[in-house]
Order: C-alpha cells, then sequence, then structure tokens
C-alpha cells in the first residue's frame, strides 16, 4: 500500500482519540460593544423608553437562542461523525488483520507449488510410474489453481475496502473540521448577543430594572390571557401517555434550575436540552434543537395536546417548552433566568409536536 494511504489509515485509527479534543468547549470571544444604550445611572422616561429597552433585549436574547439552536445542531452532527468515525478506524483494523492473513496464506501456497518444482503437469505424467496416481495429483493441481484465483481475487478486494474505508474516513474528518468551525462561529454569535444583552440590563439602574421585570411579566401575562379567553382551554382534555408523564415529572424536577446555553443537564438546562433530557429519562430519544424537534416529530393540533407535548414558540422555532397541562408550560426561558413554569400561550406559538405519537393516552394520567 502506497505511504500517502497508510497515513491515511494511521489517521484514522488514531482519530478516536482526537474527536474528544473537538467535543471541548471552544475559546471565549471578546464581544463587541452594544448598540446604543441608557449609560449608568440615568433613570429612564416611564413607558416608552423601558419598552424599547425590553424590545432591544428581546432580540438579543432570541438571537442567542438561534444560534444555541446552531451550536447544539453542530454538535449533534459532530457526534454521528464521531461515531462514523469511530466505526472506519475499526473497519480499517480489522481490514489490516484480514489482509495479512490473506497475504500470510498466499504466501504459503506460492511456497507450496516452490516445494512441488513448478513442473507442469505433463512432466509430471512423464516422472510418474502411476497413471492413476498423476490423475490424482493433477485434480488436486487443479484445486489448487482455483483455490489460488480466489485468494488473489480475495486478497484485491480486502486491498479495496481498506482504501475505502481510509477514504471514509478522511472525508468525516474534514466534516468534523467543519463542525468544529460552525461550533466556533455560533459561540461566538451566542456570546456576543448575551454579552450586549447582559451590559444592556447592567446599564440600568435598579428601579428600572424592576420596571422591566414587571413589564416582561405584565407581557407574558397579557399574551396568555388573551389565549385563555379564546376558550381553547376547554377544548384541550388530553390525557398523558405513560412516558408522557415521566417526561412531565423529569421537567418539573428541574424547576429553579439555571439556564445555561448548550446545557443538557443535570445541574442547568438551555429550552430543547431541558427537553431532549426529559424525553430521554422517559425513555425516548428526540431531537436535540427545538428546530429538529419542530421538523422531524409529529405535529398535533394545539386542541389535541397532552401534557408530554412539545409547544414551538416563534416563526423561526427557536424556543420550545412542554406542555404540562391546566394551560401552563415548564420551559427554560433564557440567559439569566431559570426553568419555571409559565403560561403556554405567553409567547407566540408556532405550533405542537408529540414525541411519542405512537403511544396511547395512559388510562391513570391526569387531564390536561
Amino acid at each position: 500500500m502506497a505511504t500517502g494511504k497508510r497515513g491515511l489509515i494511521a489517521t484514522a485509527v488514531t482519530v478516536v482519540c482526537a474527536v474528544t479534543l473537538l467535543a471541548a468547549p471552544g475559546p471565549a470571544f471578546a464581544s463587541p460593544g452594544p448598540g446604543p444604550a441608557p449609560s449608568a445611572g440615568t433613570t429612564l422616561a416611564p413607558g416608552k423608553d423601558l419598552e424599547a429597552v425590553r424590545d432591544r433585549l428581546d432580540k438579543l436574547y432570541r438571537a442567542a437562542a438561534r444560534a444555541t439552536d446552531e451550536y447544539n445542531a453542530a454538535e449533534e452532527k459532530a457526534d454521528r461523525q464521531s461515531a462514523q468515525i469511530a466505526e472506519l478506524a475499526e473497519k480499517i483494523v480489522k481490514g489490516k488483520e484480514r489482509l495479512a492473513r490473506l497475504k500470510n496464506r498466499a504466501g504459503a501456497a506460492a511456497a507450496a507449488q516452490y516445494r512441488g518444482g513448478g513442473l507442469p503437469p505433463e512432466a509430471h505424467l512423464m516422472l510418474s510410474d502411476d497413471p492413476q496416481e498423476f490423475l490424482d495429483r493433477a485434480g488436486r493441481v487443479r484445486q489448487g489453481q482455483h483455490a489460488a484465483k480466489g485468494l488473489l481475487g480475495e486478497l484485491a478486494r480486502a486491498q479495496q475496502d481498506l482504501e475505502q474505508y481510509a477514504k471514509d474516513a478522511s472525508a468525516q474528518w474534514k466534516k468534523l473540521e467543519a463542525g468544529r468551525k460552525a461550533k466556533a462561529t455560533a459561540q461566538k454569535k451566542i456570546e456576543k448577543q448575551i454579552a450586549q444583552a447582559e451590559k444592556l440590563e447592567s446599564e440600568l439602574r435598579k428601579e428600572d430594572q424592576e420596571r422591566l421585570a414587571e413589564l416582561e411579566k405584565e407581557a407574558a401575562h397579557k399574551a396568555q390571557t388573551a389565549w385563555l379567553d379564546s376558550g381553547i382551554l376547554d377544548e384541550i382534555t388530553g390525557k398523558a401517555s405513560a412516558q408522557g408523564k415521566k417526561a412531565v415529572a423529569y421537567a418539573t424536577a428541574q424547576i429553579d434550575k439555571p439556564y445555561r446555553w448548550a446545557a443538557e443537564g443535570p445541574k442547568s438546562y438551555d429550552c430543547s436540552g431541558l427537553t431532549s433530557q426529559a424525553w430521554i429519562s422517559a425513555g425516548r430519544g428526540i431531537p436535540r434543537t427545538s428546530q429538529e424537534q419542530w421538523k422531524r416529530l409529529r405535529h398535533i393540533d394545539v386542541r389535541d395536546m397532552r401534557p408530554g407535548d412539545l409547544i414551538i414558540y416563534f416563526d423561526d422555532a427557536s424556543h420550545v417548552a412542554m406542555y404540562v397541562g391546566d394551560g401552563a408550560i415548564v420551559h427554560a426561558p433564557r440567559p439569566g433566568r431559570t426553568v419555571t413554569l409559565a403560561g403556554a400561550g405567553s409567547m407566540p406559538i408556532l405550533g405542537v409536536v408529540r414525541p411519542d405519537a405512537d403511544a396511547h393516552a395512559d388510562a391513570d394520567a391526569d387531564g390536561g
């Protein structure tokens, strides 16, 4: 095998160790200064100015949520690619062992032919005193020739397989490198948006921070009230499945734990980290990000949802929460907040998805 191909094989075999380095958190990035913001110590005018700050914060945290989805998606791809590289590395090792065995067999066959003198069958006939013995030997020679051809073919196939495994490993490695860059780019976006939002909040006077928190609560309450006033809750009567109950129990047990982007517990979570881990705890794996949950899980009408279903929010599917019944959700809202209960209609609903669409409602479950 050529030196270049040996290098590829060596790279693939050692890749499993190198992969773990790519999963480590990337370096921190310096974030640019935020846009115009109230200077520290300045009291904002009631209403309009603070509402503008709230709108700005909402946009910054939404942008961070989208970037977090990008980061999580890149990490999920990296995990799959790492597994594929590990599998290829194992195939390469086994392929090299198989090739070595075949070469040994080929060498033994060549040595046997050498010991036989390499004489043609006609010469053996002339030297043989027993025609029947010659015929027996001739049959064995033909069998040996057929086996030799088969061995050479097997050697060629083993060589081709080994070269293909090396090429595949190299391709997966390149994809993994591209994924690492995507993660780094997403991390830079996340840190930039969060840093801007935190700086903006830190420059508010204490009384403005308190009023801002009140504005956030009022906006959520207004949206939830409008949602309930539509009479929707009268139509939502679905009961949780057995797995849905377990998922809800897990999610609600995380209440008061802090939000942290890209976190999947057990000490902190981002929005989709909470929902995906809750369903994993219930025995069902689901996509890691809110956008993939929206794309790949079965869509359910809001009126048909039941506890354990996931509500996807905003047009870009950048937030997800778990419905727990009685018009409430449990979710990890954003940086600076903790896992909490909230109204299901407190944010713009894109739609509802069901992780266990194949399961029936549990007869003993409480109504949703």
